[in-house]
């Protein structure tokens, strides 16, 4: 049953990649707003 949990991790290891580049791009626009906020 190793392929479970190599499947289950590299599943989470995508999930938490994607969720990482969200808040990064979330982040970078509530930046640029602040900027133009000024």
């Amino acid at each position: 049953m190793w392929y479970f949990s190599w499947i289950l991790g590299t599943g989470l290891a995508c999930t938490f990649a994607v969720l990482n580049a969200m808040w990064l791009e979330l982040r970078v626009s509530d930046s640029k707003q602040a900027l133009n906020d000024i």
